[in-house]
């Protein structure tokens, strides 16, 4: 996040008060593509508002709630996902030896804090702030934030938390403490959406690593009206079953 001076004026936010339409959002010509607005508050209301409406809080210490509208949006589409060959094998491995299990929401709290400790790209520090950690143990707490855990050996080694609104999915971060640990937790993600019917899965910024995996960027305009119908649609039960895995790996498929 630059501290370039403004070209523009930033809306500044009251608790409580709508945001701007996402097409206000700063475009390529000023200092913070797809910086919305500041100011606010991160309780649930605010963040079921934002999140319905494709935008999502982003800031550094220091700085005040910045929320954020990229254009275009980093997604991916479960059914393009990339099993890469290796991480195939590890799983193939891994179930047959009955060493992985994925849980959902057994320690939503031990998974964020796991990821507030990993930079995003191009940040030398967090960016999962304690304010933003509580916010988000709130929205798990009130059923909209999950969390997908990779366990091995009886071992929380890697996972994600997201967003869940309808049949719409915003990824957040991951961490591992082990190869692969965080990419079975996604791929068990895609399965998972493949299953429930879920299309899309928001990753917000863009990154080579989302892209070898099969995240492409899409238009703001294009995102906003899957959105739209997207959390019209009935929330599905959060629960992860083996049998899910039939999505990525066909009974029989033991291709490596």
């Amino acid at each position: 996040m630059t501290q370039t001076p403004p070209t523009r004026p930033l809306p500044w936010l009251e608790p409580g008060e709508p945001f701007p339409p996402v097409e206000q959002a700063w475009g390529a010509h000023d200092p913070a593509p797809g910086l919305l607005a500041a100011g606010g508050v991160l309780d649930v209301p605010t963040l079921a508002a934002a999140y319905s409406r494709g935008i999502f809080p982003w800031y550094s210490s220091g700085q005040p709630i910045l929320w954020w509208s990229t254009d275009p949006r980093m997604t991916l589409e479960p059914a393009r996902f990339r099993l890469h060959r290796s991480l195939r094998k590890t799983l193939q491995k891994l179930l047959r030896e009955e060493r992985l299990e994925v849980r959902f929401d057994q320690d939503f709290e031990r998974v964020i804090h796991a990821c507030a400790q990993i930079p995003r790209d191009g940040q030398s520090g967090t960016w999962i702030l304690p304010a933003m950690v509580q916010a988000y143990v709130r929205l798990h707490r009130a059923g909209i934030a999950h969390s997908v855990e990779t366990w091995i050996d009886g071992e929380l080694c890697g996972g994600l938390y997201l967003v869940n609104l309808g049949a719409m999915v915003f990824g957040e971060s991951m961490f591992s403490r082990r190869s692969d640990a965080s990419k079975i937790a996604l791929a068990a993600l895609v399965a998972y959406c493949r299953a429930q019917g879920i299309h899309l899965i928001d990753c917000q910024q863009e990154t080579t690593h989302l892209g070898s995996l099969g995240a492409r960027l899409m238009p703001r305009e294009n995102f906003v009206q899957h959105l739209r119908l997207a959390v019209l649609q009935t929330t599905p039960r959060w629960e992860f079953s083996p049998v899910y895995w039939r999505e990525l790996l066909p009974p029989g498929d033991d291709s490596a």
